[in-house]
């Protein structure tokens, strides 16, 4: 039988030089999309990888068919309610897009007969629905099809929603009269995620990217008129700076966010101000990092700030209206949630009697819950904290009306799979509205999920999740998967994954490392893994995996790694440091040419990136550090494991000539024997192909790539027989 034979790419030496050093660089011609060539080697790659890994295609079709086989395909999400109307999705067997729904809701003025959800049941007709958008029927006859945003007119009558044909998370606005079914002529394209109607339902507002793909503009577009005469809000020129725009909860302002990850600006419009006026809260030249929310208390106008003003783990503050005309010394502002070493203030949201307030203490994102009496005063009561039994859990504010006395939360766990409750904010009960169904005999006391930690070489303790079936022997035989992200202050929290049952029925020791750089542990855990403290991520990871060869969980000789993105950058800086310590490493969308990227502010994304690694352009200490990690530049003659990269064609937020480049690299340099292959999805984005069918093929093809080469392709057996039962 034929070995397989990778594509050997050409070389053509380019020269790039910063800060006196000169690097040479022989695959960069790969960024040249549209040349048949680099079309031609990539589809060679694909061939390449495709033989490779042929003899996994029954463990992916095996692993594809459990996570069917445990998902009730045929779903309804649990309607929230907004103004006369309960919206949901749902999801229908063999389909591969959610259709958005509402049915008419009632108001009788019996609390529990109005806020409590309608009664829908999979293939149970629910009625008076209407369909908003089916995404199969929109799908139909097109490579691709994401939503990005969809908002409804505060009288219920209009829609807008957009959509995305390619991938490139560049979507063309549409707008749907929800009476006749009938689309207007008003068509946008190039926008991108965020979209709202002005109250009166006259406008939508909507941002634009530039073409370094920074949303920089909020541009508002009067229905009926053309879209050359959209007017542009507001306009954002600091290449480093991200814009986006949300209403405010009681629907009165504009409210419009300029931030970068280390400091940000607020600027409000008046929907009853008819010459749209821009007005700054907190200018950015005070680098205060903040969000603003406003309400009105005790007839007063005034905002609810989440900041970091001499706060590192941000604190809560409400500050009246009028003190934003004051210098900072000058203002007053009172104290709702004072700062704590111990517990990261993630932001807040209000109604029309209540503040709802995302915090994170030991690890864990959780709600408290104050009413507005009081608020910022002695009299202010204290926070309410839902509560949940299990150790290692996530819970969210789902959704909160501004005018609704309840409020609704999502919680999940590693073992729990998503529930939706409902807490009546006058008298704090809890209500089960629903648990996602898993098929297949699903048992959360089947399985595992504990805390450890991992000590650094500098003494830092590393949380772990650690995963795995409670029938696993710790004989130091197990093969084990360790997984993370480590940037932008992302924690990798607390989540049910239906995939992740194919990786522990096989025995996998599952672990979850919240290395440095996340966010885990609060804003100085996210300090001390960014810029010149970006190392602290890399060694955490190696760190981490140690621990699990020395736990007595794991066979040190069968242990993968696995991250996307930022956590693709990571996996690629692991396989660097020691390699040895991997049998194999999947790098899903990886940032692995980061310097390259960052040196050039014409790349997509490229400026904003400078607030997190450094600006390596205008600093050479940057430049000189990161180019001691970057896995590109950073690839030795050591023998290297299996590695996969796996990518996206159309994504914009990392190339797909990254991982092409690095790929090229690693087997030009590898004295190793294992395959280093590269899959490229043709017609996908930065999250893959769409749908969900496709979605779930994907994380089978990468589940299978670490199950076979940790050998442990084959159920235990007693896993086999509850899949059996």
């Amino acid at each position: 039988m034929t070995t397989p034979q990778p594509p050997v790419a050409k070389k053509v030496p380019t020269e790039r030089t910063h800060h006196g050093d000169t690097f040479v660089d022989n695959y960069e011609w790969l960024r040249e999309k549209e040349s048949p060539e680099v079309v031609a080697h990539l589809t060679a790659e694909n061939e390449y990888t495709a033989a490779v890994t042929a003899d996994q295609e029954e463990l992916r079709n095996r692993i594809f068919e459990e996570i069917r086989n445990r998902t009730e395909e045929t779903d309804l999400s649990v309607p929230a309610r907004k103004k006369g109307w309960w919206y949901y999705t749902r999801t229908e067997e063999g389909r591969q897009y959610a259709i958005h729904c509402r049915t008419a809701a009632r108001d009788t003025g019996d609390l529990a007969a109005d806020w409590t959800p309608p009664s829908v049941l999979p293939r149970v007709p629910v009625e008076g629905e209407q369909i908003l958008i089916d995404g199969n029927a929109e799908a139909e006859g097109k490579p691709f099809f994401s939503l990005g945003g969809l908002a409804v007119t505060e009288d219920g009558h209009l829609l807008a929603y957009s959509e995305d044909n390619a991938g490139d998370e560049r979507f063309t606005l549409r707008i749907k009269d929800l009476r006749t079914g009938d689309l207007l002529p008003d068509s946008i394209p190039n926008v991108f995620y965020s979209l709202a109607f002005s109250p009166d339902g006259n406008r939508v507002f909507y941002t634009v990217v530039d073409d370094s793909w920074r949303p920089y503009q909020v541009k508002a577009h009067t229905l009926g008129t053309p879209v050359e005469d959209d007017v542009v809000i507001y306009q954002e020129d600091d290449i480093a700076m991200w814009t986006g725009f949300d209403l405010s909860a009681d629907r009165r302002q504009l409210l419009i966010g300029i931030s970068s990850s280390e400091y940000s600006e607020y600027r409000v419009l008046d929907f009853d101000d008819p010459a749209d006026t821009v007005r700054v809260l907190i200018p950015r030249s005070e680098r205060i990092l903040y969000e603003a929310e406003p309400l009105t208390v005790d007839g007063r106008r005034q905002y609810l700030l989440t900041h970091n003003h001499g706060a590192l783990n941000s604190m809560l503050s409400l500050v009246a209206e009028e003190e934003f005309a004051k210098p900072l010394a000058d203002q007053h502002w009172q104290t709702v949630i004072a700062h704590d070493d111990t517990v990261r203030v993630n932001g807040a949201a209000v109604t029309r009697t209540h503040v709802l307030v995302s915090v994170r203490k030991d690890t864990t994102e959780r709600v408290q819950i104050l009413p507005l009496e009081g608020l910022g005063t002695p009299a202010q009561a204290p926070a309410v904290e839902p509560a949940f039994d299990e150790e290692l859990y996530t819970a969210n504010l789902a959704n909160a009306e501004f005018d609704s006395p309840i409020i609704r939360l999502s919680y999940t766990s590693f073992l729990t799979p998503p529930r939706v409750y409902d807490y009546v904010l006058s008298t704090g009960d809890l209500e089960l509205r629903k648990q996602t169904p898993v098929k297949g005999g699903y048992r959360s006391e089947d399985y595992v999920a504990e805390r450890e930690w991992a000590t650094a070489a500098d003494g830092t303790r590393i949380p772990l999740s650690v995963i795995r079936r409670a029938d696993l022997r710790r004989d130091g035989s197990n093969p084990a998967l360790v997984y993370a992200y480590g940037s932008y202050e992302v924690s990798m929290d607390p989540g049910f994954n239906v995939a992740r049952l194919s990786l522990l029925d096989r025995g996998v020791v599952y672990v979850v490392a919240h290395i440095r750089g996340g966010g885990e542990m609060g804003r100085a855990w996210y300090d001390d893994g960014k810029k010149l403290n970006k190392k602290n991520t890399f060694t955490d990871f190696v760190d981490a995996t140690d621990w699990v060869a020395a736990s007595g969980w794991a066979d040190p000789d069968r242990i993968a790694a696995m991250g996307g993105s930022a956590g693709g950058l990571l996996m690629g800086a692991i396989a660097n440091l020691a390699p040895e310590k991997y049998r194999a490493i999947v790098a899903q969308v990886p940032f692995v040419d980061a310097l390259t990227s960052i040196l050039d502010p014409d790349l997509p994304l490229s400026a904003l990136e400078w607030e997190e690694w450094g600006n390596p352009i205008t600093d050479p200490e940057v430049y000189r550090y990161m180019k001691e990690y970057t896995p590109y530049e950073n690839i030795r003659a050591v023998d290297y494991p299996k590695i996969a990269a796996v990518t996206s064609f159309n994504d914009t937020r990392v190339l797909y000539v990254e991982p092409a480049k690095w790929v090229a690299q690693l087997r030009e340099t590898s004295t190793g024997s294992e395959p280093i292959v590269l899959k490229i999805e043709m017609d996908g984005g930065h999250g893959g192909a769409s749908g969900r069918y496709e979605a779930w093929k994907d994380r089978a093809w990468d589940y299978a790539f670490i199950l076979s080469a940790l050998g442990a392709r084959d159920l235990l057996p007693a896993a086999a027989r509850e899949d059996a039962a």
